[in-house]
């Protein structure tokens, strides 16, 4: 038999800042050690397709599943070098696409032509935005990630994500997208009829076992197909094991009680993006209650399924 190989279209990688940056802490050493991202980004980005949407990010923690099996344990590596690539081929009904927004400094509005031209609106196949802010402790960047979120708030779509230390790649052709000076969102938007998505929000009174296993119960019960789907853990670096009280991996380990063979990846992060929704089959939200969305967190985590639909 000859060999088949599936090449990525859209490639997601997340590595912690210690992978990436080392421990040096001197002036000097800080210039070398965003050079050597950098070198280390075109160098990962060299091994994929030259059409291939990139997007790469910089966290303090690591959430991932080890490859092998999707039944494999997920595992929470708030500390230590870790990392994970997710490589999307092309998926019949699904286009995946990359996205770039950064705070113009010479003007507080925001355009939200860009929005369109970035396939965020007038798409009625928008299923799930994965957002990821960067640069979050600049001046503004509260301000503007509000003025990314609130627009694309909308019942039909999931969002969801969370503050990143950096972002390392943004597509093969521009290493040069993350103005220094400057924060943004960048992100993946996944669209197509047949995907299906729901996420829930694990606020800071859920502190135990127990609660986190309810709240997993209120994932589960969006019914998503568990076949050719994703999850995605987007946690505070506040929570963890200081959170559960020196007890580690407490919702990796509850995720996958209840989805024992859903791969599970994300970060440990700056603040979250999410809430509890659920876009079903026939795309009619179901919602926990009926209080107005609140997207932006703090010290909380956002659980989140994608399916990407069935395969012939």
């Amino acid at each position: 038999l000859q060999k088949v190989h599936v090449l990525p279209q859209t490639v997601l990688y997340v590595a912690d800042a210690e992978t990436f940056s080392g421990h040096e802490e001197c002036h000097e050493q800080k210039k070398a050690r965003k050079r050597n991202s950098k070198e280390t980004a075109i160098a990962l980005e060299k091994l994929l397709p030259k059409r291939c949407q990139v997007l790469g990010l910089v966290t303090p923690g690591i959430v991932v599943t080890p490859m092998g099996s999707s039944s494999n344990q997920p595992q929470e590596i708030e500390e230590g070098e870790a990392g994970f690539a997710l490589l999307f081929p092309k998926i019949d009904g699904v286009k995946i696409h990359t996205f770039h927004f950064s705070k113009d400094l010479k003007n507080r509005v925001f355009d939200e032509s860009k929005f369109a031209e970035a396939g965020l609106k007038n798409n009625p196949d928008l299923r799930v935005v994965l957002l990821f802010g960067y640069n979050s402790w600049k001046s503004g960047a509260t301000r503007f990630l509000h003025q990314i979120v609130n627009p694309l708030n909308e019942k039909s779509i999931i969002l969801a994500g969370g503050q990143v230390e950096s972002f390392t790649s943004l597509t093969s052709e521009n290493h040069s997208a993350q103005p220094g000076d400057a924060c943004g969102v960048v992100g993946l938007a996944f669209s197509g009829p047949q995907i299906q998505s729901a996420t829930v929000l694990l606020d800071q009174d859920v502190a135990d076992e127990r609660t986190a296993e309810a709240a997993m119960q209120r994932l589960k019960a969006a019914n998503i197909p568990e076949r050719n789907t994703i999850g995605f853990m987007f946690a505070c670096v506040g929570r963890g094991y200081r959170h559960y009280k020196t007890k580690r991996n407490m919702e990796a380990d509850a995720f996958r009680k209840f989805f024992p063979n859903v791969p599970l990846f994300g970060f440990f992060g700056h603040g979250e993006i999410g809430c509890d929704r659920i876009v079903t089959g026939n795309f009619v939200l179901r919602e926990c209650n009926d209080i107005k969305d609140d997207l932006l967190h703090g010290y909380t985590t956002v659980m989140t399924l994608i399916h990407l639909g069935s395969t012939k």
